[in-house]
């Protein structure tokens, strides 16, 4: 997706008053199981070495919603061990489905090689085989409800850490900014967004306000200001979806908190960046902020 793809889209609205909304939720349904590392994906060989053994991989849903509509989760690690293990909970991008970024989870559950880091995953509403439509108040109450599922299993704050990338970082700070049921104890953001408005504003390259164009409330960059969590921040700074310097660079930098870093990869486009970073150095630049 890029500027053409949105320019296409806002001279379409223009003159149809279409609702550019359901355009930042990008879900893929066409499955009927997940089928994790038998998913057909490009290849990429050095990081297949990073795995998971199958007795630490659980699929389950949880019910969300006043409909009790069930969303599906993936948990790496060993459920009975979350009242002691550190436990990150992934929220991934607005396209495709866990299959798409179970790679990326893996490669949370390897940080120090040990499987010591726990890994909760969702499909909001909409996406893979969940229940329901996207939209921006499920996807705030599915991430919420996978906080409670955590906080269920004995999990707490101190152990606790939420990684958003993309579309995720809005869930990522809404839960941290706004009262998660079980707070962060640090949060990581990938390649987040500023808000709606900017998004709007970067693709159209039109004078009009966002709000012309969408209902979305997304608010990322006065999201954090609340947020006081350490916050690590990294970003691809050849990114033509969502551009460095107008979104990821405002959020860190709105962030008030005591203790941030920032992680600007050069070479690296929206979605490549713990690849072209190079695995072993993300990982242990992950980490080194953990632990801190």
């Amino acid at each position: 997706m890029n500027k053409t793809f949105y320019t296409i889209i806002l001279v379409t609205l223009l003159s149809s008053c279409l609702d550019l909304d359901p355009l930042l939720f990008n879900p893929n349904t066409d499955i009927t199981e997940y089928l994790l590392d038998d998913f057909e994906r490009e290849e990429d060989e050095e990081l297949d070495t990073y795995a998971v053994a199958d007795s630490l991989t659980t699929l389950f849903t949880m019910d969300v919603g006043e409909n009790n509509e069930k969303i599906h989760a993936i948990y790496i690690g060993n459920i009975s061990n979350i009242a002691t293990d550190t436990v990150i909970l992934y929220l991934h991008g607005n396209s495709g489905h866990m299959d798409y970024y179970w790679p990326r989870a893996k490669l949370l559950a390897n940080i120090g090689r040990q499987h010591k880091y726990g890994v909760l995953m969702i499909d909001y509403r909409g996406y893979g085989l969940s229940d329901g439509l996207p939209s921006e108040a499920n996807l705030y109450e599915d991430s919420r409800a996978a906080a409670q599922w955590l906080l269920d299993q004995g999990l707490t704050s101190d152990r606790f850490l939420i990684y958003g990338f993309s579309l995720g970082g809005a869930p990522t700070l809404e839960l941290t900014a706004n009262g998660a049921p079980i707070a962060p104890t640090k949060i990581m953001l990938e390649s987040p967004f500023a808000s709606a408005e900017v998004m709007v504003q970067d693709g159209s390259g039109l004078a009009l306000p966002g709000s012309f164009f969408i209902n979305l409330q997304i608010d990322n960059a006065e999201e954090v200001k609340k947020v006081t969590q350490p916050l690590y921040w990294l970003h691809g700074e050849l990114d033509d979806f969502v551009a460095m310097e107008t979104h990821g660079l405002v959020v860190y930098e709105s962030h008030q908190g005591d203790y941030k870093e920032a992680h600007r990869i050069p070479k690296a486009n929206h979605s490549d960046v713990p690849k072209v970073m190079g695995y072993e150095t993300y990982l242990e630049s992950l980490q080194a902020f953990m632990l801190r």
